[in-house]
């Protein structure tokens, strides 16, 4: 972990005073130069992210596709925004709109004598062993994101916005930064506020955003890939994570078919022999795991079929109560936009 660390600062010191310094001093923001040193450490890891991705995920998807891409188009729109994201450019605009109200209010319980905990000091001696420690955090937020993604399926306001993600029918690795934009401030909105509560470290809290960045744009890959029976259980796999993308599968439960009998039919108003009622699809679905498998497990929303089905949303591809089939947008503002009509009600 030492010799990790110290290449990494080394490295931010460098691009720091190569890069960023000298356009901050230009541009007038010399009075946020511990800022910027700070948002240097995010580029880094962004670019090492985006290079880990084209040498080592990109072969894998040529080496065995699920799928052939003939919509080049959606796909560069995907690397729109994983520029945005990996580049800095999202914490960039939370940096100056956000961040500081988080930092308010938590300086205000600060100021009140309402401080943090650090969950990793339950455990005498497990402050000593970094590696550990990193392990326990990372097990603790993979816990969280398990019930945010949950919620962004369940309740129907935030699956206006989540359906974006969804809406890739050609899913490669650029797909996990396919995301509105409200919806990524939620998310992180809420994953910050627990890093607070929780006392973790900030080179930690870092290094787990890029593990599990980069896991995730490993299994959103074209990648016709599973880990097998019992390592499936222990990691998010591309075949796990892609079921969770399927059209009709991933996002939807089906309600059971029900068969009314003579008697009760004609007490609900029916004149048949039997009523049978037409089954209903409701916001569910399954694998919701971003690193983790084990809560699927633990709170039965895993699938562990052995498929490989086309992704999407179903509204894309049949049409909906009223008769349409609905757009998603074609590019990265044209998908921001129709995003705030759907949490409206207007699309």
């Amino acid at each position: 972990m030492d010799w990790l660390t110290s290449g990494f600062d080394s490295a931010q010191q460098w691009l720091f005073e190569s890069l960023i310094q000298p356009i901050m001093f230009a541009t007038g923001m010399a009075g946020l130069l511990e800022d910027g040193y700070v948002a240097t450490g995010w580029l880094l890891v962004g670019l090492l992210q985006l290079i880990i991705m084209l040498v080592l995920i990109a072969p894998l998807q040529r080496w065995r596709p699920v799928e052939p891409l003939t919509d080049q188009s959606a796909v560069r729109t995907d690397i729109v925004y994983t520029l945005i994201h990996r580049l800095g450019l999202f914490r960039l605009a939370l940096f100056f709109s956000v961040d500081p109200l988080w930092d308010a209010f938590f300086g205000a319980l600060r100021m009140d004598g309402i401080s943090t905990f650090h969950l990793d000091a339950f455990w005498p001696g497990v402050t000593d062993l970094p590696w550990v420690s990193l392990l326990i955090y990372l097990v603790l937020f993979d816990f969280v994101d398990y019930w945010i993604h949950r919620g962004q399926h369940q309740f129907g306001w935030w699956w206006r916005l989540h359906s974006l993600h969804h809406s890739q029918r050609q899913m490669t690795m650029w797909s996990d930064n396919r995301n509105h934009l409200l919806d990524d401030l939620l998310r992180d909105a809420i994953v910050v506020t627990v890093a607070q509560l929780v006392g973790v470290a900030p080179g930690q809290f870092v290094a787990i955003v890029a593990l599990t960045q980069l896991s995730e744009n490993f299994h959103h890959a074209n990648l016709r890939l599973w880990f097998g029976r019992w390592v499936e259980r222990l990691w998010v796999s591309p075949r796990f994570h892609r079921l969770h993308h399927a059209i009709g599968i991933g996002h939807e439960t089906v309600v059971v078919r029900k068969v009314i009998p003579c008697a009760a039919a004609h007490s609900h108003g029916y004149v048949t022999t039997e009523a049978v009622l037409k089954p209903a699809t409701v916001l569910g679905g399954c694998n919701f795991g971003v690193l983790l498998p084990v809560w699927d497990i633990i709170f039965r929303t895993a699938n562990f079929e052995l498929r490989f089905d086309p992704t999407g949303v179903r509204d894309q591809v049949e049409a909906g109560p009223d008769g349409k089939i609905r757009d998603y947008g074609q590019g990265f503002w044209s998908q921001q936009w129709r995003g705030v009509l759907r949490l409206l009600g207007r699309a």
